[in-house]
């Protein structure tokens, strides 16, 4: 007997196109919208609580859907967690806590307890592959453009055996036209470019109205440590920014590191942002290393070319990266996904850079 699954359902075109593929070779299926709470008012609920565009999209694909509220769950473990990295002046990537701690956490179990599912479909470009010894494999998409392995990486066993991609083997293209073939473009909402629960992109705004930001002008200093200007507040910077700085100079000025507790930024000029390495934390393995030196690929952030690199695991089981060739902008609180090829080794978060 098929197992039942249950389809994350945002209203975008990866979701609605997800639930089409699916639907052709799965007969037990359940559509799930969740409420973080931090929703588009243009686009209001109907009665049932599903998004009155999304309700047709499901009746066009004769899916039942249902309302998860996990507005709870997704302040606790997305919101706050970002909220505190900016606070310990990082740069965090919720998406990667979304996956992890909601998307396969929080909603795989409301799937799991109140739908009888027993695995969970999205619209990631990613492909989860199952080896002869029974373990899980995370593989980039076929669309190198979009693939979006890099999100999935922190995901355990347990969560890969019960993810399904229904996207995985297809283009972006050719999803974008399959929904213009089966007239389901016309109910699908724009794909979120950013932070999904951050309106327009107002990190600033967003943050200053967060329970223990202050935003306060403080200094600028160069790499000697020389005070050269004056910023609005630290928060408006991540390593590698250029925008803001606002300083003439022989050449442009970037954010080499963030001081949140001195209210200082230090900046350099482009070279300056160079790393050897790179020391990562909290690492999870999908593929347990064999020995505690080996060679792999090493993707800093979601749209960094991967290098080339030499990985060290260390004693208490974080990682040392040494660059094949030295990497710019090093972002702590941002992700280091670890590939062999097209397969996630592993991922963990960037600590701090290394310029031994």
């Amino acid at each position: 007997m098929a197992s039942r699954i249950a389809i994350a359902m945002s209203g975008g075109v990866d979701s609605m196109i997800s639930a089409y593929l699916l639907k052709q070779t799965c007969r037990d299926m359940v559509g799930i919208h969740f409420v973080t709470g931090f929703e588009n008012e243009d686009a209001p609920p109907g009665l049932d609580g599903v998004p009155e565009p999304l309700a047709r999209a499901a009746k066009e694909l004769d899916l039942p859907i249902e309302v998860v509220n996990l507005q709870e769950e997704f302040q606790t473990r997305v919101v706050a967690p970002f909220v505190d990295t900016y606070l310990k002046g990082r740069t965090p990537n919720p998406c990667m806590v979304c996956n992890r701690t909601v998307k396969f956490g929080a909603l795989l179990d409301a799937a799991r307890n109140r739908f009888n599912a027993e695995k969970i479909a999205t619209g990631h470009y990613a492909r989860v592959r199952r080896d002869s010894a029974g373990r899980f494999r995370l593989v980039k998409g076929a669309d190198p453009k979009k693939d979006q392995s890099y999100f999935l990486g922190l995901l355990s066993q347990a969560q890969l055996g019960a993810a399904v991609f229904p996207l995985g083997e297809f283009t972006k293209e050719q999803i974008r036209d399959k929904a213009i073939e089966l007239g389901l473009d016309q109910y699908t909402k724009p794909e979120s470019q950013e932070t999904c629960f951050i309106a327009d992109d107002r990190y600033r705004k967003f943050l200053q109205n967060q329970p223990g930001f202050q935003s306060r002008p403080g200094d600028v200093v160069n790499v000697r440590g020389e005070v050269i200007g004056r910023h609005q507040g630290v928060f408006a910077f991540t390593i590698g920014q250029r925008r803001g700085i606002n300083i003439p100079a022989s050449e442009a000025y970037y954010v080499q590191a963030i001081d949140p507790g001195a209210n200082r930024i230090t900046v350099c000029f482009k070279s300056g942002l160079l790393s050897r390495g790179v020391h990562v934390t909290g690492v999870n393995w999908i593929i347990p290393p064999r020995e505690n030196a080996f060679k792999a690929a090493v993707r800093i952030r979601y749209r960094h070319k991967e290098a080339a690199s030499a990985i060290e695991i260390l004693e208490d089981e974080s990682v040392n990266v040494w660059f094949d060739q030295p990497q710019s902008a090093v972002t702590p609180g941002q992700g280091a996904v670890f590939y062999q090829e097209d397969e996630v080794l592993g991922a963990g978060w960037i600590d701090k850079p290394l310029n031994p």
